[in-house]
């Protein structure tokens, strides 16, 4: 039987979306430093005595307590980190109660994220989250960048979520310690263990996508639901939506995962920009 694809629910024809894609690229760009995607500043070069101004933190105590005198760590973040974008594509990406779908906006920010990155010299290679077997090695190349956002314009109605295996196929490829950012909706039960493995040797990130209605479901009580990607219909109960945000958000900060949220609905430019801006000065406040 011949997969059947969808084209985007998207007005806009290919030429205008590059360009949409080019201005949130110039917009999470704006105003940052040539660091940004350069990784989170955690490659330690050596210990130097200490200056006035040096933060407290990055008191390095053993060398301290051997020498008797305060020193302190210095990092720097990896010239040219290659970048992973994992993307996503399953069927629960593609449900939505508004215009944007999770999946529309995870591709868009995807694209974003990349060509923002080329700006900073940073390679980027992009590998399917979901069903579909699409796997890009880092380059600098722009060309390669829009061969596959055209490509990932297309999508399946019953593509299953494949984050935790995804990512057991990209760790033994990596040869040096690079940045995943990891674009999903998170509605697979592998994801978690597999951001934590992840992030023991490498620099990790999320966005989270939320669609409007996913808000009302996680209220008292139970609701009965479709499982997007087997049809399957079952009641389950509903879970709050602080509490949940708060868990992921706790689980993957004790890993060193930096986690962002991102309703479908909201402009996301802005929250984009200042959180990779956060990380750059994050960073710079560990050395």
């Amino acid at each position: 039987m011949t997969e059947k694809t969808l084209d985007f629910c998207d007005p806009i024809d290919s030429r205008q979306f590059m360009i949409a894609i080019k201005k949130l690229a110039d917009d999470i760009g704006y105003g940052s430093d040539r660091s940004t995607f350069l990784g989170s500043g955690i490659e330690y070069i050596q210990s130097r005595a200490y200056e006035i101004g040096d933060p407290i933190k990055s008191i390095d105590w053993k060398v301290t307590g051997r020498t008797g005198k305060f020193h302190v760590k210095e990092y720097e973040a990896p010239k040219q980190m290659p970048i992973y974008l994992l993307i996503d594509t399953s069927a629960s990406m593609t449900v939505s109660s508004i215009k944007v779908s999770k999946y529309h906006s995870a591709v868009r920010i995807a694209g974003g994220i990349a060509l923002a990155a080329l700006e900073r010299i940073s390679p980027v290679g992009v590998m399917g989250a979901g069903g579909r077997e699409l796997f890009v090695k880092p380059s600098l190349s722009k060309y390669r960048i829009f061969q596959w956002l055209l490509k990932l314009r297309s999508y399946r109605l019953d593509e299953p979520t494949r984050i935790g295996s995804r990512f057991s196929e990209l760790m033994p490829i990596l040869k040096s310690r690079s940045l995943l950012v990891l674009i999903s909706d998170l509605h697979d039960s592998s994801a978690m263990p597999a951001l934590k493995l992840a992030a023991q040797k490498h620099d990790c990130v999320v966005i989270k996508l939320t669609d409007p209605a996913e808000k009302e479901i996680n209220s008292a009580g139970f609701v009965k639901v479709r499982e997007a990607e087997s049809s399957s219909v079952g009641i389950t109960k509903k879970r709050n939506k602080i509490s949940d945000f708060k868990f992921v958000s706790e689980e993957l900060k004790r890993s060193g995962i930096d986690f962002l949220e991102l309703p479908t609905e909201e402009p996301i430019s802005h929250k984009l920009r200042q959180f990779f801006k956060s990380r750059t000065l994050l960073s710079r406040g560990t050395r």
